[in-house]
């Protein structure tokens, strides 16, 4: 069998990270959000850069300079819900048995300049990522790593920039040419999201699997504040997902309900073939029809013990980039299992690797992390694997 071929566009962008910032301080009350889409902050959302100045009336750099009291980032890394699953496949699945795409643009600047040379560090192909004539796309990450009890949470602040001028136009002809197909955050993309169901159609008449691992959607949500978010075109692009990811808020503003239970059912309804919502720090839900993947039916998996204890005691990472990693170790489990000759992988298998690979990212600061040797992260990541199949076997 061939190394399988994976494509993936989507949200591409640098994060700016600041860890260790009290959610709770005074300082910040004036920046927090009144109503849902106001441009104000929010635990676990992302607002957009023109809508917070919009709210706070100030410049974003005197408000950031207020909330993180002047002083320098902790950390510049490569982020994006897309970039940063698709470089933690290439370091969780066979290297030598995949080749993993991105397609998107980056600004012609200095950001754009770091991030391409980052990226370059990566097994990642950059099948069709150019920088352009624009600002490179930007998330300032707020991180308070002893909020919710210990568990940690961010705010994210968006620049969308250059990924303005990327759609579906734009994505050559080889993309299609894939096993999978990887649409990662791609509400951070307009040209993109707004297209989906359209994407998803000839990739399935290409003979792909389609991965859809989703964002906050503050875009929409500003336009019809507690309205149900739209997935391209039509509701078709369920249909034509084979397996969609999303946190809790995510799938519970996709679907228009109030419950996990009740956005899962909606998205059986909706024909969608395999489906995982994640809750940060409480048990994944997962579901499947049998025509992706082997089992029918749905589950629930716990988080981590060993990694939750761990964290007790070890704070120099963050929560950034964690749901962004359980995708991509969901994807490499996926491809180590057609790789291994299992024609149906399962999916309690990949959401157990989904399940470390997101927690281990809770250890270090940003989403992405650079390997010095190739295998490292996986053999880091594998006696908490070994851990957690203890755990849940009792």
């Amino acid at each position: 069998m061939s190394a399988i071929k994976v494509s993936g566009t989507g949200c591409c962008l640098v994060d700016i990270l600041y860890n260790d910032i009290n959610f709770r301080e005074d300082k910040l009350r004036k920046y927090m959000s009144i109503k849902r889409g106001d441009g104000g902050l929010s635990p676990g959302h992302l607002v957009f850069r023109e809508e917070f100045e919009e709210f706070c009336k100030k410049t974003f750099d005197t408000a950031l300079n207020e909330i993180t009291g002047g002083r320098k980032p902790d950390k510049i890394n490569i982020g994006g819900p897309s970039i940063v699953s698709l470089i933690n496949i290439t370091q969780m699945a066979d290297i030598n048995q995949c080749e993993v795409r991105f397609y998107g643009r980056g600004g012609n600047d200095e950001p754009g300049r770091f991030l391409i040379e980052s990226l370059r560090k990566t097994k990642v192909h950059l099948s069709d990522f150019r920088l352009i004539d624009k600002a490179t796309p930007s998330t300032v990450v707020l991180s308070d790593p002893g909020y919710e009890n210990g568990h940690g949470e961010r705010m994210f602040i968006n620049s969308i920039a250059a990924a303005w001028e990327y759609g579906h136009e734009d994505l050559p002809g080889d993309f299609f040419e894939a096993d999978l197909t990887v649409f990662g955050g791609t509400g951070l993309v307009p040209g993109i999201h707004d297209n989906m169901t359209s994407l998803l159609r000839k990739a399935k008449k290409k003979g792909c699997r389609t991965i859809v691992n989703t964002v906050f959607d503050f875009r929409n949500e500003k336009r019809n504040p507690g309205q149900r978010w739209p997935l391209g075109e039509s509701d078709e692009s369920y249909s034509l997902t084979d397996l969609l990811i999303a946190d809790r808020e995510e799938a519970l503003r996709l679907s228009g309900t109030e419950s996990i239970d009740s956005a899962l059912k909606f998205f059986i309804g909706k024909r969608t073939a395999s489906v995982i919502i994640t809750d940060g720090s409480n048990e994944i839900t997962a579901w499947s029809d049998g025509s992706f993947f082997a089992e029918k039916g749905m589950f629930r998996l716990p988080v981590s013990e060993k990694i939750t204890e761990e964290l007790k005691y070890n704070r120099e990472g963050d929560t950034t980039g964690c749901g962004d990693n359980f995708a991509g170790g969901v994807m490499a489990s996926l491809i180590n299992q057609i790789k291994a000759g299992n024609k149906m992988p399962e999916l309690r298998e990949a959401c157990m690797r989904g399940i470390v690979s997101g927690g281990y990212t809770c250890f270090y600061l940003g989403g992405t992390y650079f390997e010095e040797v190739p295998g490292e992260k996986q053999k880091k990541i594998e006696p908490y694997y070994a851990a957690f199949r203890e755990q849940i076997k009792g």
